[in-house]
């Protein structure tokens, strides 16, 4: 049963910002080449969040976890995302649909922002 990361970003009119995601989601494919690994935008940018798991679905995933690329659960990971999950739960009732948690205060994030900060030096 081959499983899905679906990375989600929010989306930026700044390409650069958006090929973030697409080197994210190559170092974790890179990582982890077992699983199937995706890369979708809220908005702004393609592919969309639909065509990201419809991706995921076509290459086989029984389970697709959503990943959101985001720092808190403020809206767009608690409404939208969570609505995003719910529709494709509905629509494709034999591929498990999980919503993952955001970066959020993940212990590692500390050490993330503290090296952040050595670099401004």
């Amino acid at each position: 049963m081959p499983w899905a990361i679906l990375l989600i970003a929010h989306g930026s009119r700044v390409e650069s910002a958006n090929a973030d995601l697409v080197r994210l989601a190559e170092r974790i494919a890179a990582r982890r080449p077992e699983l199937i690994v995706e890369h979708a935008y809220l908005e702004l940018a393609e592919p969309t969040i639909g065509q990201g798991f419809q991706a995921c679905v076509e290459r086989g995933a029984t389970e697709v976890r959503m990943l959101p690329w985001f720092l808190s659960a403020g809206g767009h990971v608690t409404s939208d995302l969570e609505a995003f999950r719910q529709r494709f739960a509905n629509q494709h009732a034999d591929v498990r649909c999980l919503l993952c948690p955001p970066l959020g205060l993940h212990p590692l994030m500390t050490e993330v922002l503290l090296d952040r900060l050595e670099q401004a030096e």
